[in-house]
Order: structure tokens, then sequence, then C-alpha cells
């Protein structure tokens, strides 16, 4: 009887120990690697600087790629739509941040999701409506803002050195962001004192570029770029 009741209870601690064993297993399973998405609005060659920096200040973090933070890169080349996709598929994987730059390619990632924090380095979040304020933006996006629209009056002057005969001055910028406005009208305010003509080079999309670039060298002297993807 001794024997069976020991057999009895061997048997029933082996179950036991059985059906702890997925329990356990499942214990021990690696946590899931946190991902980033990050959406790149040009190309690697007009950004691919930026992503080698992104990761080196990651790994100084204590951030390893691969290791313990997977980064999905992803390219929009310019195109409103491709970033679309990009963010789409983004909130599908449930990535749990969005990285991204340019206004344009921020707003599209706001409007994909509300509960994804998107990191943003972008010009200005409170011209472009992208944040109700810098004190408290408010929603699910933060990061940098780089507000250098200042620094295209330098780049005039500059211009205006280099070239003493300029007389009518084009500037190429993207008419679909407000930011981007912003910055052409400065360079306008700089040019109006010295008597200079600036001829407003608007582009919304690719097939804009050709035909723009054969006015402004019919019609301009000089070219001034507002830097962003489609311009570049």
């Amino acid at each position: 009887m001794a024997s069976y009741i020991g057999r009895r209870k061997f048997l029933a601690t082996l179950g036991g120990a059985a059906a702890a064993w997925p329990l356990a297993a499942g214990a021990q399973q690696p946590a899931r690697v946190p991902a980033i998405g990050f959406l790149g609005s040009g190309t690697p060659i007009t950004a691919g600087a930026w992503v080698v920096a992104f990761a080196q200040r990651l790994r100084e973090l204590g951030w390893i790629e691969d290791r313990t933070i997977k980064i999905d890169l992803r390219w929009a080349e310019g195109r409103n739509d491709r970033s679309a996709e990009i963010v789409t598929d983004f909130v599908r994987l449930k990535v749990d941040v969005i990285v991204t730059y340019g206004s344009e390619h921020i707003q599209i990632a706001k409007e994909a999701t509300s509960t994804i924090p998107i990191v943003a380095l972008m010009g200005d979040p409170v011209g472009s409506g992208l944040v109700a304020s810098l004190a408290h933006p408010g929603g699910n996006l933060t990061g940098l803002s780089g507000q250098n629209a200042d620094l295209n009056g330098k780049r005039f002057e500059l211009l205006h050195e280099i070239v003493p005969n300029l007389r009518r001055l084009a500037v190429l910028f993207n008419g679909n962001n407000l930011a981007y406005r912003l910055e052409a009208d400065i360079v306008r305010a700089a040019a109006l004192p010295l008597g200079l003509e600036v001829l407003a080079a608007e582009i919304r999309s690719g097939d804009d570029i050709a035909p723009t670039f054969a006015a402004i060298a019919t019609n301009a002297d000089a070219l001034l770029v507002v830097g962003e993807p489609l311009t570049f």
C-alpha cells in the first residue's frame, strides 16, 4: 500500500510539473525587443548621415541595434503617398515609437495614430499647426524644432556678396508646406531693401521640377533653395 501511494504521489507531482512546463517556458522566453519605426522623408543619400548619428547615439545610451532595440528603416523618397503606406505599416506592426522629420510627413504620422509616440525634427511646429504650443504641445508628438528660417536671410546676404550684380533671385520651395512658404517670405523681405526682384519658384511634386528649372534658367540670375526632401 505504501508503495502504491508513493507511486500515485509521484505521478501526481510529475503531472503537475508537466502542466507547469509551458508556463515556465513562457516566462523564460526573451522579452520582446522594442521597435522604432524610422520614416525617412527623403532617401538614404540625403539623410543617411542622420541615421548613422541616430544609431550611434542610441548605442551610447545603451540601446544596441538588433540586440536591445530594433530599427525599421523606411524611405518615402519625398512622396506623401509612400509616407502614408509606411506609417500604416508601422501602426500595423505596433512599433513602440515612430521617428520622422518634415512637416508633411509628421502630419501624415499624426493622422495615422494618436497612441504611438512620434518623435520628430520639425521646422515651425506651431506655425505648421502640428502642436498647440511649444510649452504644451499635447497629443503624441514630441521632438526638436529646427527653426532655421532666419538663416535664409544670412544665406541670401552671402549669395549677394558672391554675385554682386544679382538683380533677380529665384527661391525654390515646396508650396505644400506653410513653413517653407514662411522661409521664402523671409528671403523676399531681406531682398526688398536692396531693390532686388525675388521670383517664387514653387513646386508641389516631382513633375514640377523640370518646367520650374526651365523658367529659372530664363528669368533668374541665381537660385536659393529652401531645403527639404522634395527640393533635395
